[in-house]
This record gives structure tokens, sequence and C-alpha cells, in this order.
């Protein structure tokens, strides 16, 4: 059985996979890439950043009826599920995950082609979890703008691949 989000729910989901995708961006920048790299993952560390405030604005923005509990939670363990719902996502928070991944890594290709998988992946969660808000009306659109927000990370990855690898 799928629980019925709400946008509100969603959104902070969304903000927790903004500080995990920020952290992957900030040690991948950190690696010894060429500059043009450097500076792409310099400038999705910026825009993740962006996102968690441009997301943390739409939360505070939505109704009530788009933020209330949708189940019965006196123990206000919601919350807890969501964050872990989003740290077992692709962008974990754990640094030492974080960095145990981008240690494989030896290219710039890869790292992009790492990142761009979990974009991808973020995008999919995003739709799965449109699908399951429970207001479809105002969750749908707000939650659309996440995932089109993603797929700017992606556009952005895929065009630096193209250029570095022809």
């Amino acid at each position: 059985m799928i629980f019925p989000f709400n946008a509100g729910e969603v959104f902070k989901i969304a903000i927790t996979i903004e500080d995990n995708g920020r952290l992957f961006y900030q040690k991948a920048a950190a690696k010894p890439f060429p500059e043009e790299i450097v500076s792409l993952f310099t400038h999705l560390t910026d825009e993740e950043l962006a996102h968690k405030a441009f997301f943390q604005e739409i939360l505070k923005s939505l109704p009530p009826s788009e933020t209330g509990a949708t189940v019965w939670d006196p123990d206000n363990e919601l919350d807890k599920y969501l964050k872990l719902m989003a740290d077992q996502h692709v962008f974990n928070q754990a640094p030492e995950a974080i960095n145990s991944l981008l240690d494989k890594v030896s290219t710039p290709a890869d790292a992009i082609r790492l990142a761009m998988g979990f974009e991808k992946d973020t995008i999919v969660f995003f739709l799965e979890l449109q699908a399951a808000a429970e207001k479809y009306d105002e969750s749908r659109e707000a939650i659309g703008r996440l995932v089109t927000e993603e797929r700017r990370h992606m556009a952005h990855l895929a065009e630096m691949l193209q250029r570095i690898t022809g």
C-alpha cells in the first residue's frame, strides 16, 4: 500500500535530496579534474543550494490542505520516515558513501555519468512521489516543478559529457 503523500511531505523529501546532491557535487568538485569539470560540479553545488531554497519557499507557500498529515502520526514518525526515504535514494548523505563512490571514479566522463544516473533516479523518484501524492491538483503542479529543475541538471551534465567525449 502506498502512503498517500501530499505535496508538503514530498517537498520535505526533495529538500533532503537536494542537501544530499549538494554534498555529492561538492565532493566531486574537489576531485583533481580539469577546470571546466570542476566548474560544472561547483555550479551544480550552487544549483542544489538554490533548489533547496526554492523548494523551501514552495513548501512555505502551500496551503494547509497540502501540508497536513495524511495518516495518524501521534509520535511524528512520518518526518523520520520521509528522511529515511530520501537518505536511501542514490544521493545518500553519508559522506563515506559518497567518498566511496567518487573514489572509484577515475575520469571526468565517469563522474558525469555517475551524476547523470543520480539525476535520472531523482527525476524518476519525484515522478513516483508525484503519482503517490494525495491531492492531484495542487500537488502535481508543485511536484512537477521539482522534475523541471532536475531535468535542467541532466541537460547541463549531458552537454558537458558530449563536449568532453565528442
